[in-house]
């Protein structure tokens, strides 16, 4: 006779094994499995720090939509002043996890910018949607890319101020690469300050600074204002390029291991939603607007989100290049060369002061592991390959295969 007890037993290994592995399992019973089985989250509510900008989108979207709750877990956003303020909090566990700038959380990891932490990448939130703003008064005296920009500096010589939003993050580097391409030296042909994203507008407007480079909306907000121009968007330096992350600590990770998973799918399957079409964009734009979140008006994230462009210029573009988060799933896998790129940047502007083990660090960091069962919970495609090939503005192809060599091979550097 069979045993009833062993039945339900096995179904529901069979269930979770499906709930892990199988892409033909309906996401919702996957779900079920994860926050009622042995998978149940350890801690069901998850503290997510965030700064107002719109690749915020996809953590508040999956608290807002309740896609968090299919997976036993209650995202409660948390919206922070400044990336120091998310890095502090993230190390004295204020915050579980962090929409956060790739570099940072890498800089964490090596002690490059406040005391070492081990760190986690989860998953990559989105590429593409930030640019370098340069001020009308720049633009109106010529400068309006990089070339003639550099010629201005030359003939006509004062302190040239450019902002970033923290010194190992995403925008620093795009900000420093940009420069260095026309041969402007970040660190000695300009001053260099740190601005928090929301502040960036602001700060143009009385005329702290000549130029930044920041996440969207606040370059789109500068041309609405009348007082910026876009000199160049990162997806201009690098298409596809890895911008915001998942981050948490590693203690957090190996505490809570069934959470971190099912925050991640929750995240994954909110940016699935909001690549879907135009009408969840404009939901979403409508949402994060709001003053909890972004604080803007939805004009100034939903025109670049649906790859609509202007440069204050005259120049107006569909780009089809614009921010994303899910993209067939290309988006959100964590790369372990997108972590190792950064590394090349920090050792070349002097940030690290001796070579890393490049790929030992980002294996550490990257939570392919955490990542892939997460994926299968969505149906997300996964690459058969940790590492991806780029090609950059400047013609050089970055693959993750020599960063030593490739962080030695810039003429311009620390």
């Amino acid at each position: 006779m069979t045993d009833p007890l062993k039945t339900r037993l096995s179904r529901r290994r069979v269930l979770q094994a499906a709930a892990i592995g199988a892409v033909g399992v309906n996401p919702a019973l996957r779900a079920a499995v994860w926050a009622q089985g042995s998978d149940k989250p350890e801690k069901e509510e998850v503290k997510i720090g965030f700064i107002p900008l719109t690749d915020c989108a996809s953590v508040v979207m999956a608290s807002v939509l309740g896609i968090d709750k299919k997976y036993g877990v209650k995202i409660v956003p948390s919206k922070e002043a400044s990336w120091a303020g998310v890095r502090d909090k993230l190390s004295n566990g204020d915050l579980d996890m962090a929409h956060v700038l790739y570099g940072l959380v890498y800089g964490m990891h090596l002690g490059l910018s406040g005391p070492k932490k081990d760190m986690a990448v989860l998953m990559t939130l989105n590429n593409n949607g930030q640019a370098i703003t340069l001020s009308k008064k720049l633009a109106d005296k010529g400068a309006v890319d990089a070339a003639s920009l550099a010629k201005l500096i030359a003939s006509e010589k004062r302190e040239y101020t450019f902002a970033q939003t923290f010194p190992t993050g995403t925008h620093a580097m795009w900000l420093y690469y940009w420069l260095a391409s026309a041969g402007i030296d970040p660190f000695k042909d300009v001053k260099n300050i740190t601005v928090p994203p929301p502040q960036m507008v602001a700060n143009m407007r009385v005329g702290n600074m000549d130029g930044y480079c920041v996440g969207e909306p606040w370059g789109q907000r500068a041309i609405m204002d009348g007082i910026g121009v876009t000199a160049i968007t990162t997806q201009d330096i690098w298409k596809d390029h890895p911008e915001k992350v998942l981050g948490t600590t590693g203690d957090f990770v190996k505490k809570y291991p069934n959470t971190a998973r099912a925050v991640t799918a929750a995240i994954i399957e909110a940016g699935k939603w909001i690549d879907t079409g135009l009408q969840n964009k404009n939901k979403m734009a409508e949402t994060i607007a709001d003053k909890s979140y972004v604080n803007t008006s939805v004009d100034a994230i939903n025109q670049r989100i649906l790859g609509r462009y202007v440069n204050g210029m005259g120049k107006s573009w569909d780009d089809p290049n614009h921010m994303k988060f899910y993209n067939g799933g290309a988006v959100s896998f964590p790369y372990l060369s997108d972590g190792m790129w950064f590394l090349t940047q920090h050792k070349r502007w002097g940030l690290l002061k001796e070579h890393p083990d490049y790929l030992k660090v980002a294996t550490e960091i990257n939570r392919i592991d955490i990542y892939k069962q997460a994926a299968a919970a969505t149906q997300t495609p996964v690459p058969k390959d940790t590492m991806r090939s780029s090609k950059l503005f400047d013609g050089t192809v970055w693959d993750g295969k020599d960063p030593k060599k490739y962080a030695e091979s810039f003429k311009l550097h620390a």
